[in-house]
This record gives structure tokens, C-alpha cells and sequence, in this order.
């Protein structure tokens, strides 16, 4: 963001969105992340870790828990883990949503499971009550109608009952998971809202990649306007911490983010798009980060990017691998934010398994490890609960003996690792399928028998 017009874009945000009662709270937590950051020359990262000194100082002690974390993602887009969509329309609609997560809860408590990834935010639309957003769909099928509950604050309370940890996940740009006509209309049809959706409010922000309406990542006040959405959870929620995942620049072959106008509006100073891109998702988590720190330190900022930074073949620091890299793919320099202090923990998501030459699951756990030793970021790894017991002619390991020793490898990996400080399943409702159940029995044997706090 431009330093001498800074004040003038947040306020225009926050009357174009609406959110009067949070103005100054917003304001005040933007100014303190103000981002004017220099653009970053276009350099092959050095090798090894730079030892530039780090744009945020690094807490004494980090924001989270030095136990092992033991997590789960709980995915609420397309209501692929909740809420169960036969519970939408039904005349018991709101019993049925809170006995599903009071019954997840309980059995990922019985799993040894301690952390919840949930997700509040998975397109332009809450799973809490908020001034910016309105009510999410995957609750009652249409946006904006008030669920007659807050799911973030029912999960707080029933996960902290349980003694477990919940970190709000968001997905930062997606504004709807396609382009339909449908999805379009009933975009539309919040004009008359209180809270309206983004797609009306800013239409020029928005953007099509991938089959999917987005935000344009190079333009400030839509980075401000993501930054007053998490800190508005911050500032009124007790969560443990906050999580983005990998969908910074999330584009697909043939549908590519139109951002050439953006760049010839905000590009000065960079010499391609591509560092300018990259230079656009570190605005986004210096502000945050800064914001979260500023409203709640004990709060934990993460992010779970896709598990290859750079490959060795692009860059002498990057992973013995040849998989999409996020530096190059979405535009993410996740290694640099490490460096930097900007996270307190990153997740990468870690999806092959050891027999997998193209990206080792081994080779990347290390790699990862090494990045964040010589720093306070705690670093957990994501694993692909998803791939477990099904068949693959490529990783067949998921399939030997309900692919428990694949698990069970992995596992013993991030506990004798010292800088590996847990590991998260992608994700809930597969610990719920046929082909995942030895494992599971493996994982309450595991973890369910061996708690940690």
C-alpha cells in the first residue's frame, strides 16, 4: 500500500463495506500494520538462509502451546465436513448442525486429537455474526440468512469444553467457489443486505480464476478489507489462532487472473508481474500479522501453503523436488515470511508419500525443518488423511495394509524430528470413510492412548 494515501483508502473501505461499528477498531489495526514495504529485486534466493535481519522481532516465547499439536482440518466449504448438508433445510436445522460438531468433537477427542482448523471464512461469506460478511449458505442455503446461531462461538465453546484448540481458517480471496449463473444471482440479490456481499459492494475488485470469482490481490483496500475481516474475529472471539491457506493467486490453465490493469495501476517500481504478485501476498501477511499482534499477541498467525516452496532446479535453496512450487505457482514466498518472522507456525501441506521421487515426503519434512530451525516459527506438517486407502497408480503405498505403515512412517518422521512440532489431517470427514478406518484404529491407538495437553 501507498503510505501517502493509506488513511484515505481505509476509510473509503470501510464505508463502501459498511462496517461502522468496527471503524475505528479496523483503522486503528491497519494503521498499526502500515506496509510499506519496499518492492523486493527479482534475485534467485540465496542458499544458505539469508541472514538479513527480520522485518518483525520475534516474540520471546511463541504465541502457541509448546505441547505437540495434533490437528484436523475441518472444512466448511461445500459443506465437505460441516455442516451435514441433509441438515440445511430441515425443520430441526439448527439441533441437527450443533449435535453433528458436538459428535465430531467427541470423537476427535477420543482420536487424541487437539486442534481444530476450522473454517470460518470459506469464500465471501462467515460462519460467525459479522459487520463485513454475510451469513454463509452452507448453513441454510442462503446467503445472508441468519442461522439463528454463531458456529464459530458454538465450536469455541464445546472444543475449549474439550480442552482443544480451535484456529479460525480462512480462505482470503475466493469470493464463490464458481461463476455459475446461480452463484451469480444470488450474489446479486445481497445488494439489500447489512452486511451486502464484496461482489456488490466492490465489484471492482472482483475477478475470475480458476471458475471461481476472486479478489484482485494487487489492489490495497481489498488487502485492508481482508485484514478488518480477520481482525474483527480476533477482537471478538477467544480463538487460539489464525490460519490462510494455500489460495493467495489461485489460478488454473485457461482461467488465469485478468490483474493487467491492476498492474499498471499499482506495478511501479517492478520490472514483471510476477515479483509484483509475490510482493502483494507479503503486504497481505505483514498487515496481518502485524494487526494480530497488535490487537491479541497471544493469538497464533499461520498459513498452510502447498508443501513445495521452490524446486532445487529454479532456485539452490529450494526442496530436492519437481512438484508446482507456491513461490511460482501462487505467488507465495513462504520461506521468506519464516525468515522474517511473520508466522508464528506454518503448515505445509506435505500430500505424497515417501515413495513419491517427484516431491518425498521425507525430503520435504527435512527441507522444512531446516527452514524454520534457526527461527521462532513452529512448523506443523499437513498430511494427506485423504489419500490413505485409496488407490493410486502412482503412490500405492496409501493402499498397502489400509495404509497404515505409510502413515505410521510419516508420523514417526515428525516426532523424531525436533523442529517438526505436530501434524494436521486433511481432513475431518475422512476419518469417517470405509477406506480410512485401520488407520484411524491406528490413530486412536496412537494418539487417543497417549494424550498431550
Amino acid at each position: 500500500m501507498r503510505p501517502d494515501n493509506m488513511e484515505f483508502i481505509i476509510a473509503r473501505s470501510l464505508l463502501k463495506t459498511r462496517v461502522f461499528p468496527y471503524a475505528t477498531l479496523t483503522a486503528m489495526a491497519l494503521l498499526l500494520a502500515s506496509c510499506a514495504s519496499k518492492p523486493p529485486k527479482s534475485l534467485v534466493t540465496p542458499f544458505p538462509t539469508a541472514t538479513k535481519p527480520p522485518l518483525v522481532t520475534q516474540p520471546a516465547q511463541p504465541a502457541q502451546s509448546t505441547s505437540e499439536v495434533r490437528g484436523v482440518w475441518l472444512a466448511t466449504v461445500s459443506r465437505l465436513d460441516w455442516p451435514p448438508p441433509s441438515s440445511v433445510y430441515a425443520s430441526n436445522r439448527i439441533q441437527q448442525q450443533q449435535a453433528a460438531l458436538i459428535a465430531t468433537l467427541d470423537k476427535l477427542k477420543s482420536l487424541g486429537v487437539n486442534t481444530v482448523f476450522f473454517q470460518v471464512k470459506p469464500d465471501g461469506t462467515a460462519l460467525w455474526s459479522s459487520k463485513i460478511l454475510p451469513w454463509s449458505d452452507m448453513l441454510t442455503g442462503t446467503i445472508g440468512n441468519d442461522p439463528g446461531y454463531d458456529p464459530l462461538q458454538f465450536m469455541l465453546d464445546e472444543a475449549h469444553k474439550r480442552g482443544m484448540k480451535v484456529h479460525a481458517w480462512f480462505n482470503p480471496y475466493r469470493v464463490s467457489t464458481n461463476t455459475k449463473p446461480a452463484t451469480t444471482a444470488a450474489l446479486n440479490r445481497t445488494l439489500s443486505l447489512h452486511p451486502a456481499s464484496v461482489f456488490v459492494l466492490h465489484r471492482d475488485w472482483i475477478r475470475t480464476a480458476g471458475d471461481r470469482y476472486v479478489l484482485d490481490p494487487g489492489i490495497p483496500a481489498a488487502r485492508d478489507w481482508i485484514t478488518s475481516i480477520v481482525a474483527e474475529v480476533v477482537s471478538h472471539y477467544p480463538v487460539d489462532g489464525v490460519q490462510f491457506d494455500d489460495y493467495f493467486y489461485a489460478e488454473a490453465p485457461g482461467q488465469l487472473l485478468n490483474d493487467n490493469q491492476t498492474f499498471r495501476e499499482y506495478g511501479q517500481g517492478f520490472s514483471n508481474k510476477a515479483d509484483w504478485r509475490r510482493h502483494n501476498t507479503q503486504q497481505l501477511i505483514e498487515q496481518v500479522s502485524r494487526t494480530i499482534k497488535q490487537l491479541k499477541p497471544g493469538v497464533a498467525f499461520g498459513v498452510s501453503p502447498a508443501g513445495v516452496w521452490r524446486n532445487i532446479s529454479h532456485d539452490p535453496a529450494g526442496s530436492a523436488t519437481s512438484g508446482a512450487a507456491a513461490y511460482d505457482e501462487a505467488y507465495a514466498d513462504t520461506r521468506r515470511w519464516v525468515q522474517q518472522g511473520l508466522l508464528d507456525y506454518i503448515a505445509p501441506q506435505l500430500y505424497w508419500p515417501f515413495a513419491r521421487q517427484a516431491a518425498r515426503y521425507d525430503v520435504l519434512a527435512n527441507w522444512w525443518a531446516n527452514v524454520v530451525k534457526p527461527t521462532h516459527t513452529r512448523l506443523y506438517i499437513g498430511i494427506a488423511l485423504y489419500k490413505v486407502g485409496e488407490p493410486a497408480r502412482n503412490e500405492p503405498d496409501w493402499m498397502v495394509q489400509g495404509g497404515v505403515p505409510e502413515l505410521k512412517k510419516q508420523l514417526d518422521l515428525n516426532q523424531s524430528v525436533p523442529e517438526i512440532n505436530g501434524t494436521i489431517l486433511f481432513r475431518e470427514n475422512y476419518l469417517n470413510q470405509p477406506q480410512t478406518q485401520q488407520a484411524v484404529s491406528y490413530l486412536k491407538t496412537r494418539w487417543g492412548n497417549n494424550p498431550v495437553e
